[in-house]
Order: structure tokens, then sequence, then C-alpha cells
């Protein structure tokens, strides 16, 4: 029995399931509506749909680089639950994204599902699906990126944070600098840091940092003729907080990033200079779902 393009919307609409695999479904089924659901329904398909409709703010931000620490990834995943990041199923996909990454350098996320999955014969899309079934909750492959170049990566609490750390130098495979850099990627995951050095911070940003400073001298009832040099005091003290080569080195405040660098590179008879980095948090710009319990209790009685 043939089939059209509108059975395959129709079909589409009734399970919520991608177009590709309607038209498959449609095509194992000879065009029958009703067993094409039935085989959607048994590859778990529809159930997948289903569940991809819930919101997925948890799971697991992860970074890595190759053994001569001159790749890196940091990818993050996501799913409905932060018991899921427990799960050593999920936590092996992640890490598979992750090395697929790395090795195919995918053009983006939709690249990435359509790639054969490192050290698997299916894709990233379809072991993504396999996770659905087998977890019980909505995955998605929300966002990485990867780095070419001397870097070094650090997970922290199990997946919160991952950050990747670049660099320019000739100290890459000594452990002294990897124990370095695992120091710089720590503090950026602990203190939030949003940029690398002063003049990366953004025109904007900066001038509504000085309009909030400047009411707020105005406010503590100092005079209007020293309130600019007051706050000039103050973008110096945001600077030392916001930027990692001017922040204080957690583990040892009497010097800063940058100088805990040069005081590295000196030490390995080298030079090295920090070029960025890049910090995911799981979860982080996702507007979490709130439930109602008492509200889902009462509609439930009505």
């Amino acid at each position: 029995m043939a089939f059209t393009a509108q059975d395959v919307k129709a079909l589409r609409e009734k399970t919520g399931c991608g177009m590709m695999d309607c038209k498959k479904a449609l095509t194992q089924a000879n065009g029958d509506m009703d067993a094409a659901i039935d085989f959607l329904r048994e590859q778990g398909l529809a159930k997948q749909a289903k569940k991809a409709s819930r919101v997925a703010a948890e799971g697991m931000a992860f970074a890595t680089t190759n053994e001569t620490n001159d790749l890196g990834v940091v990818v993050e995943v996501n799913a409905e639950t932060d018991f899921v990041a427990k799960n050593e199923e999920f936590q092996a996909f992640v890490k598979t994204c992750a090395a697929t990454v790395m090795e195919k350098n995918p053009a983006d996320v939709e690249a990435l599902l359509a790639e054969t999955a490192v050290g698997s014969d299916k894709t990233i899309g379809e072991l993504l699906q396999e996770k659905v079934l087998v977890i019980g909750e909505n995955i998605k492959v929300r966002r990485f990126e990867r780095v070419e170049g001397p870097c070094v990566a650090y997970v922290h609490a199990g997946g919160k944070i991952g950050v990747i750390v670049t660099f320019e130098t000739d100290l890459a495979s000594k452990p002294e600098f990897v124990a370095y850099g695992r120091d710089l990627a720590m503090q950026i995951a602990a203190l939030s840091t949003a940029y690398l050095r002063r003049e990366d911070v953004p025109a904007e940003v900066l001038e509504h940092e000085k309009k909030i400073m400047t009411e707020q001298v105005i406010n503590e009832g100092k005079p209007a003729n020293i309130a600019e040099k007051i706050v000039m005091g103050k973008i110096g003290k945001y600077y030392k907080e916001n930027c990692l080569l001017e922040q204080e080195f957690v583990k040892d405040n009497k010097q800063n990033i940058q100088q805990y660098t040069d005081a590295t590179a000196k030490a390995l008879g080298g030079s090295i200079k920090v070029t960025g980095f890049i910090r995911y948090e799981k979860g982080e710009g996702i507007e979490k779902r709130q439930d109602d319990f008492a509200a889902e209790v009462a509609s439930m009685v009505k």
C-alpha cells in the first residue's frame, strides 16, 4: 500500500516521532497507519517522543583531553533528574559523545547525532534513543566545544561543571604543567570566572557596572566630585574578581593567576600563556520545571 507525505505528517502528529522514523514505519507497514503506530511503539520511539517534551535540566558536564594534552572537548548532556548523572550507562554515553567529538569533529549537535559513535556501529542519535528507553528519562545532547592546541581539562563534582583551559606553551607534556593547568581550571569552576583578562569584558557590561557603582556611591552620600575616583577603584576590584589573570590564586592569595603562571613557567624552564577557557555548568540557562504537587493532586480529584 502506497503512502503520501500527508500520511507521514499525520503519523508524526499522532505519535510525536521524527519524520524519518515515521517514513520508515509506514514503509515497514506498507502504508497501514495503525500498523505503523504499532511499529513505532514496538521500537519504543513513540515512548521516546513523549519523554522528549519533558524538561531536561540536570545531567552532566564533562571535559577531557587526549593523551598528549593538545586536543580537548567539553560537552553537556542533559537529563530530567540529578539521579541520572550517577547512572553508569548515562555516564558512559556522555563519554562516548566526547570521544566522538574529539575524533570526528562534527560541526554542531545535529551533525554529532548523525555521526557513528566511537566504539560502536550505531550513531550517537541511535545510542541516545536507546538510553532514553533504558533509563526512562528525556535525554538531550545540549552543546559541545572542541579545542586544538595545549589544554587541560577538569570535571567538578562528578559532572556539575566541566572546564577546559587553553594555552600557548612548550610545556604541555610535563606533569607539573598539567597540575598547574588543573589548578586554573578548578579556580574557574569554583569562582564562576567570566573573563580571561580585563580587555575581554564587553563595553556594555563595564558601563552597566559603572552605572550601578556610581548610584551606590551617590546613595552613600559621597560628593559627586569624588564619586568618579571611588568608582574607578571599584572597577579595579571588579576586574580582580571577574578576570582570571587578575584573580587571587585561591591556593595562595599572595599571588594572582598571572603571577602563578609566570612562576610556573620559570620553574619548568619554558613559557606559558593562557589563551582562553570554556566553562560548562550543567543546566545553566535552562528554566527548570517547578512541580506544584498540591495543584496536581487537586486536579486529579476534580
